[in-house]
């Protein structure tokens, strides 16, 4: 970064100086022309008040002033001035004229008028400077621009690596911190309000973040590894008892106990892949969902041997934005959830309001305590552990149900059934357009 910056900078700096000392130099010809015209002026002033008054002009200020006729002779008694008539043409309309010297002779610069001398004649007034100081000047100048422009543009080059290498500098040392930093480490932060301090607050966050990640991750991996255990423990005894049984009916009540930790084994599995999907960020695309008809098909998925379940649909349709197997899932843990926990009922009621709609899961069981109703929604966690291990929970079906109604901008609260038992409630934002 620091090279690319130095290299870009000086040619910028360059290409800009560079280009000023080339406009420099081309300006300071007609420049130092001007100012030699102006003196010449000065000069053919003079010498025109000379001759209107009958007097002979004389040099000044090293300018020679020749008196010409108007076809350009000389009427001053010296040699005829190298002038063409294109020259004397231009001086008689009052314009400055440069003529270049023969050989090696130095270009001469000429400006002159009309006077009108006492006899009435009119003369052409001439002043003449050569140009040998101006030449050189402006070859030298036009040089001297041009070696400065690149001199300012190396010193710009030097100025911006020193500066941007102290302006890194604190950059490098925090780079440095970065890879000596231990884990749960924090990069001590400057406290200045500038970009290094906003940065070290940024990665200080990042890593807080991270070690927030990882540590979920290990609670988790604990956990399921915890939660499988078990059913893998229970499957392989009963297994042992099995094989080693020589009564047949003992065999058979032996497998369905198998059969009935597999049925949790798998659950669990399933509901530790889904969650893992959920962490990755695989959600399936939303669409418009009827919640009446949704709540009325997992009802039939009960089982017949649960508790009765009714369904109280308080309006004919409620339309969610959400995904079809999401509504199932949440709407199959809610009922599991209920059915484990219910004495002889429950009731599934569907509401909707203007921006919400909602499912209402009521219980007649013992409830759940208010110093859990925090927590019914973390993973694996079990308001009562041998309660829910005896009736079959794995401790994620709360878990799954907070996943997926969280991603979709929805809300589930738990709370206390008007029969005595627990009251899950689930919003989704509501849809107004039918598919």
């Amino acid at each position: 970064m620091r090279l690319r910056i130095t290299t870009v900078t000086t040619a910028v700096a360059a290409t800009v100086l560079v280009g000023l000392a080339l406009v420099a130099g081309r300006l300071v010809g007609p420049w130092l022309l001007d100012g030699v015209d102006a003196d010449l002026r000065a000069a053919v002033a003079t010498g025109t008040r000379a001759v209107a008054s009958g007097a002979t002009p004389s040099t000044s200020d090293g300018l020679r002033i020749r008196v010409l006729d108007t076809a350009g002779e000389p009427v001053d008694g010296g040699a005829r001035p190298a002038l063409g008539d294109d020259h004397v043409g231009d001086l008689k309309a009052g314009l400055a004229v440069t003529v270049d010297g023969r050989g090696d002779a130095v270009p001469v610069r000429w400006a002159g008028t009309v006077a009108t001398a006492p006899d009435g004649a009119q003369r052409l007034v001439a002043a003449q400077a050569p140009l040998a100081g101006v030449t050189a000047t402006i070859a030298d100048g036009g040089r001297l621009l041009l070696g400065l422009a690149v001199a300012a543009a190396a010193l710009v080059g030097v100025v911006t690596w020193l500066v941007t290498g102290a302006a890194l500098r604190p950059v490098g040392r925090m780079r440095r911190s970065v890879r000596a930093l231990p884990s749960g480490g924090r990069l001590p932060e400057p406290g200045s309000a500038d970009e290094l301090g906003a940065l070290a607050a940024e990665f200080n966050g990042l890593l807080a973040r991270y070690d927030e990640v990882g540590q979920r991750l290990r609670r988790f991996t604990g956990d399921a590894a915890h939660e499988l255990r078990s059913p893998v423990a229970s499957i392989r005894v009963q297994a042992e008892v099995g094989v080693a049984a020589s009564d047949g009916d003992l065999a058979q009540e032996t497998l369905a106990d198998i059969l009935v930790e597999t049925e949790r084994l798998s659950t669990l599995l399933d509901g530790l892949l889904t969650l893992a999907r959920a962490d990755a960020g695989e959600v399936p695309a939303a669409e418009p969902v009827e919640l009446v008809t949704e709540v009325r098909a997992a009802v039939e998925r009960v089982g017949a041997e649960e508790p009765d379940v009714r369904v109280s649909a308080l309006v004919p349709s409620a339309w969610a934005l959400a995904a079809p197997s999401e509504v199932e899932l949440v709407l199959d843990n809610l009922l599991r959830n209920a059915c484990r926990h219910a004495t002889s009922g429950i009731v599934v009621s569907v509401l909707a309001t203007r921006a919400w709609v909602r499912v209402v899961v009521d219980d007649d069981g013992s409830g759940i305590d208010p110093e859990h109703r925090g927590h019914v929604f973390d993973r694996f966690y079990r308001a009562s552990d041998d309660r829910a291990r005896s009736s079959g929970g794995t401790g994620l079906g709360l878990a799954l149900v907070a996943e997926a109604v969280r991603r979709r901008g929805g809300r589930v609260v738990v709370g206390e059934s008007p029969d005595g038992g627990a009251r899950f409630e689930v919003s989704w934002r509501r849809h107004d357009r039918r598919p």
